[in-house]
């Protein structure tokens, strides 16, 4: 370094175990050189230099146990959560979740954009239906109470909660061919990932390929049909709003934090995610959700079936 420069903060960016892209600020080192901070000419060297980094935090990353989350939601008790993260803008996240679990996503900025296909954790062959989630409920629109169903008939998880209003079942996600016109790059570890993009890396490590995936459906960035048939994009609610459901069968669960194919915006635009889900009770015969129609009644009944079969 000459005497005219000054440190240098560096921010590498890399993937943390969820495989979200994220940033993590180092201390101030006199070099941009990455190799000179990092003393690995030795296994032993190697070693004490990772375990030296092994508290180091970043802004996109799960917390672990998750009963350590600086954004626990209000009224949840720490020891009752079983996942909790913050998905970095043009990031994912997976996870298997119980019968019963409570899984809440807020939009902290009012730029998120939650893309979320649905399998069943047990049958994977069984997923999201969007075209039934709009059926059943002869409603398009996502909101409080809305079921999300499986192609066969049965109720995969429902919104329980729901300050956004925001959300979209027409659109599904981005693609790769998508973001290379719009935005000049696709890639997964790029500046701009496609939805797609993310969910196949995310599916793949629950032994899924991109023909197992269908379309889904995204929170926080609304879109409504005018009477023409056109599609138009609403955006967000603004800051500070939140989705939450109710897991009413074993799920995996993938998410996608990717901007909306229909954001008229020139720049990749999107949000941190926050995800937290925690321990809880599926829809059960006393609950007015469970016979709010016929319709939704006999899926639950088909969802109480398969799961009671099973002993869950």
């Amino acid at each position: 370094m000459t005497a005219t420069e000054e440190p240098t903060a560096i921010e590498p960016r890399g993937q943390h175990p969820t495989g979200n892209a994220h940033r993590q600020r180092t201390t101030t080192q006199p070099s941009t050189n990455i190799r000179e901070q990092h003393l690995t000419d030795s296994v032993r060297s190697a070693r004490d230099d990772a375990r030296a980094r092994g508290g180091e935090t970043g802004e996109w990353m799960p917390y672990l146990p998750a009963s350590s989350s600086p954004h626990r939601p209000p009224d949840v008790d720490p020891a009752a959560l079983v996942w909790a993260e913050t998905v970095a803008p043009g990031g994912y996240t997976h996870k298997v979740l119980a019968r019963g679990s409570r899984l809440r996503f807020d939009d902290p900025t009012g730029d998120a954009c939650a893309h979320l296909l649905l399998f069943n954790a047990l049958e994977r062959v069984e997923r999201l239906n969007v075209a039934d989630t709009q059926k059943i409920p002869w409603q398009a629109y996502l909101g409080e109470n809305h079921p999300l169903l499986s192609g066969d008939g049965r109720v995969m998880a429902v919104i329980a909660g729901d300050s956004s209003g925001r959300h979209d079942a027409f659109c599904g996600t981005t693609t790769d061919g998508w973001n290379e016109r719009k935005y000049g790059d696709a890639r997964p570890e790029g500046p701009s990932p496609s939805g797609r993009g993310l969910f196949v890396k995310a599916a793949a490590k629950h032994g899924l390929s991109r023909r197992d995936l269908p379309p889904g459906v995204s929170f926080f960035q609304g879109v409504r049909v005018e009477p023409d048939g056109a599609l138009t994009w609403q955006g967000g609610a603004g800051p500070g709003t939140h989705v939450e459901l109710v897991v009413e069968m074993p799920l995996l669960v993938l998410v996608a934090n990717v901007a909306h194919p229909l954001d008229p915006r020139p720049d990749y635009a999107v949000g941190p995610l926050r995800v937290h889900a925690w321990r809880g009770t599926a829809t059960g015969p006393d609950d007015p959700r469970f016979t709010a129609t016929p319709e939704l009644h006999r899926a639950y009944l088909n969802t109480v079936d398969y799961c009671e079969a099973r002993g869950l």
